[in-house]
C-alpha cells in the first residue's frame, strides 16, 4: 500500500540537502521566497538553503539533521530544496527512515534521488516536480503550475495533467521570462513503435545520472518495495538523462536491467535531455528502439520531464496511465 501525504499545502519548509544557494545567488533565493510569500505560502528556511562550498550545502550529518527537523515539524506541510545538485547520496546514510512522517517532498535533479529513496524504503508517496527557485517568476506556465493540483489530490482521487505545448531549448539564466523558462520549441511526444500508445502501473523515477548510483545498496531496494507495497503490480519507470552520452546511458539502462529494476515492468517514458550525445554513430533513438526490444515494453520520450523544461509533476508509487497519441500526451495519476 502506498501512502500519500494529506496536507493543506501552507508552510512550505526550504532545506538544502544537496546544493544551497551561495551568495552571488541569494537574490534567485529571495524571489522565490517572495513570490510565493504573494501567493500566501508561509515559509521556513533553513540554514542550508543559504551556504554552498565545495560542491555542496554543509556536511553530510547537518543537510541530513535539518532535513529531518523540517519532515518532522509538524508545522511544515511540503519540503521543497531551492534546487538539485551534486551530492545528496552522501545524507541517505544519516537519515532515520522510519521516522518519516506522510509528508510531501517535491524536487528533481539531485532530489530526484532523495525521492525514490524515501519510497523505497517507507511506501510513501514523493513528489518529482519543480524546484523552488524556478517559482520566482510573476506567472508560471500551465504545465509547472499544476504542482499544487497534484499536491492536493486525496487518497482515493484521480488528476490529469497534458502535454505542454512548447519546451525551453536553452537556459537563459540572466533574462528570465515571465515564466522564467524560455518556451519556444514545439512539444512533441514520441513512442518508440511510432504509433499511439497507452502506459499503466506504478510510478518510479527520477534522473538517471543520481538514482543509479543507489543500485545494490539498502537504499534501492525495488523488489522489497514491490513486494510490501504493490504486490502483483507491474511498475511504470520515467526517466531522464541530465549529462550523460549514448554510451553511458546505455551502460546505466543495463545496470538497472541486471538489478532486477526492469523486472514487472510496464514500460518507460524518458523526458527530454540536454545531453544524449551519440557514439560512433549509436543514437538514443537506436537505443530506445533496442531497449524496447531487449525488456518487451513500449516506451515513449520526449516526455516533460527533468532538466529540459517545462514538466510534469509524477508521484512515486502513484497508479499512472499514460497516453501519447500524434505528438500529444496525458498523463493521469491515481492516488490508490
Amino acid at each position: 500500500m502506498i501512502r500519500y501525504p494529506a496536507r493543506k499545502i501552507e508552510m512550505i519548509g526550504v532545506t538544502a540537502p544537496s546544493s544551497g544557494v551561495g551568495p552571488a545567488d541569494h537574490g534567485v533565493l529571495q524571489s522565490a521566497i517572495e513570490r510565493l510569500e504573494e501567493r500566501n505560502f508561509k515559509l521556513k528556511i533553513g540554514e542550508t538553503s543559504w551556504t554552498q562550498a565545495e560542491a555542496k550545502s554543509a556536511d553530510a550529518e547537518t543537510r541530513a539533521e535539518e532535513l529531518m527537523e523540517m519532515l518532522n515539524d509538524e508545522s511544515v506541510d511540503l519540503i521543497m530544496p531551492p534546487w538539485g545538485g551534486e551530492l545528496l547520496i552522501e545524507v541517505l546514510e544519516h537519515m532515520d527512515f522510519g521516522a518519516i512522517p506522510e509528508k510531501w517532498v517535491m524536487g528533481y535533479s539531485d532530489i530526484s534521488l532523495l525521492l525514490l529513496a524515501i519510497t523505497l524504503k517507507t511506501g510513501i508517496a514523493t513528489a518529482h516536480g519543480t524546484n523552488l527557485v524556478d517559482l520566482r517568476g510573476p506567472e508560471s506556465d500551465s504545465t509547472t503550475a499544476r504542482w499544487l493540483d497534484v499536491l492536493h489530490t486525496r487518497k482515493g482521487e484521480s488528476i490529469s495533467q497534458v502535454s505542454s505545448e512548447k519546451f525551453q531549448e536553452k537556459w537563459d539564466h540572466e533574462n528570465p521570462s515571465p515564466v522564467i523558462f524560455h518556451l519556444t520549441e514545439e512539444t512533441e511526444w514520441k513512442t518508440v513503435s511510432g504509433e499511439p500508445e497507452q502506459f499503466s502501473g506504478r510510478l518510479l523515477g527520477g534522473c538517471m545520472d543520481v538514482i543509479r548510483h543507489i543500485i545494490g545498496t539498502p537504499f534501492g531496494n525495488v523488489e522489497a518495495f514491490r513486494e510490501a507495497h504493490i504486490p502483483g503490480e507491474p511498475v511504470l519507470w520515467y526517466l531522464e538523462n541530465c549529462e550523460m552520452n549514448v554510451a553511458d546511458l546505455k551502460r546505466t539502462l543495463t545496470q538497472m536491467k541486471y538489478a532486477g529494476w526492469f523486472n514487472h515492468i510496464s514500460g518507460i517514458i524518458f523526458g527530454r535531455s540536454p545531453a544524449n550525445g551519440e557514439v560512433g554513430g549509436y543514437t538514443v533513438e537506436k537505443l530506445y528502439e533496442d531497449l524496447s526490444e531487449e525488456l518487451g515494453v513500449p516506451i515513449a520520450y520526449d516526455i516533460d520531464l527533468g532538466h529540459v523544461p517545462p514538466q510534469i509533476t509524477f508521484i512515486n508509487g502513484a497508479f499512472a496511465v499514460i497516453d501519447v497519441e500524434k505528438g500529444k500526451g496525458k498523463v493521469t495519476q491515481e492516488f490508490k
